[in-house]
């Protein structure tokens, strides 16, 4: 692929991305200010954006973040909200022929669930190309990255996100994504039994076990599901 091609694949990644992209500023924004209010300094609330780049991990380290933090539950916190991602990256990597090893390697280091869900749209209806996932995917990281560092700066100013509905950017955005997928009564299913598992498992259970128990609600609904239709065909 010449030069002028990939330019032109580059910006037509980021262009799918913008909505996306612009969306996860606030939460961006978010993180930066309960980072910053748990006590992690400006330059700590980059690296961790920076390194981790998952900001449902990151949520949920801030929640049971404490003075001396617990690294232990933090890791396994991290452990359980981000199994998805191999599930994630196992269905995506099918889809890259075009990739060669370090750029599906690379790739990988940058997936998250709005890039992923992306990619995945994209590979439904046409070739996935490295340029076109890298139009996706670095804009949004360095969106994340940013957005993180000013929020730790101006969190004072922010407020109580509650208060000015900031808190909700995050569910929006996933909600936005599911519905890009949704096929009908049997995405409904997979949701409502995910939903089920996730309420119950928050009501009975410490921690981030109820992200696990709706993500296995989801797998054995999908499989469920699968095998009826196959039944029925």
């Amino acid at each position: 692929m010449k030069r002028a091609e990939k330019l032109e694949e580059f910006a037509g990644g980021m262009k799918a991305m913008a909505p996306l992209t612009v969306a996860v500023m606030p939460i961006g924004l978010v993180f930066g200010a309960v980072a910053a209010s748990k006590g992690l300094s400006s330059l700590e609330v980059l690296l961790m954006s920076a390194l981790v780049f998952a900001g449902g991990s990151q949520f949920v380290a801030m929640d049971i973040w404490k003075h001396p933090a617990s690294w232990g539950a933090l890791a396994f916190s991290a452990l359980l909200v981000n199994i998805r991602h191999v599930l994630m990256s196992a269905s995506i990597g099918t889809k890259m022929p075009a990739f060669s090893g370090p750029a599906k390697y690379a790739a990988m280091l940058l997936l998250a669930d709005e890039i992923w869900a992306m990619a995945e749209l994209r590979a439904e209806r046409t070739r996935l190309t490295p340029a076109w996932y890298a139009g996706l995917a670095i804009p949004f990281y360095c969106v994340w990255v940013l957005a993180s560092l000013a929020g730790s700066i101006v969190g004072a100013l922010l407020g109580d996100p509650n208060v000015v509905g900031l808190d909700f950017a995050f569910p929006a955005v996933f909600t936005v994504l599911v519905m890009g997928f949704w096929k009908g009564r049997e995405t409904g299913a997979v949701l409502a039994a995910s939903a089920l598992a996730a309420v119950l498992a928050h009501q009975l259970l410490p921690g981030a076990w109820y992200i696990a128990a709706g993500a296995a609600a989801g797998v054995v609904a999908t499989l469920l599901t699968g095998r009826r239709r196959e039944v029925c065909a």
